[in-house]
């Protein structure tokens, strides 16, 4: 089961770069547009379709990822996806605040996009800086 979730080496994705770019454009023009809604109160049943297109981009996002291995959950740049999913959400749970949650949510989506290689590519389950020479050289004890 290890092996089928977290290969050793990753899966290659073919056209994973170009997938990803496409995917993350759309992903970041959906949510901008959801949080500028929010933010200037746009009415609900104009937000729905971009509702749904942030989160079928960004379930596409993290599907790519898994493709490759499920490891990423673990590595510092799936760790800042899992911290958007969870404040993402308390949206509902706490709506007045909703527009500083989502705030919060690009903070934490351009931190964890920016952050130095160190901190996106540690990963949790090794204590240290995983790279793909490493993932190849270390037994397959990632999941």
């Amino acid at each position: 089961m290890r092996n089928l979730l977290c290969p050793d080496p990753p899966r290659r994705v073919p056209g994973h770069r170009a997938l990803g770019v496409a995917l993350r454009t759309a992903h970041l023009a959906t949510f901008g547009t959801l949080l500028g809604g929010h933010a200037f109160d746009v009415e609900p049943a104009r937000l729905y379709p971009f509702l749904v297109a942030t989160i079928a981009s960004g379930a596409a996002l993290m599907a790519l990822e898994l493709a490759s291995t499920c490891a990423w959950l673990f590595l510092g740049k799936g760790v800042a996806v899992l911290l958007k999913l969870l404040l993402l959400l308390m949206v509902p749970v706490f709506w007045e605040q909703r527009v500083a949650i989502l705030v919060l949510v690009v903070v934490v989506a351009s931190v964890g996009a920016h952050m130095p290689s160190r901190f996106r590519h540690y990963s949790l389950l090794h204590g240290r800086v995983v790279t793909a020479s490493a993932r190849t050289a270390s037994a397959s004890r990632s999941c």
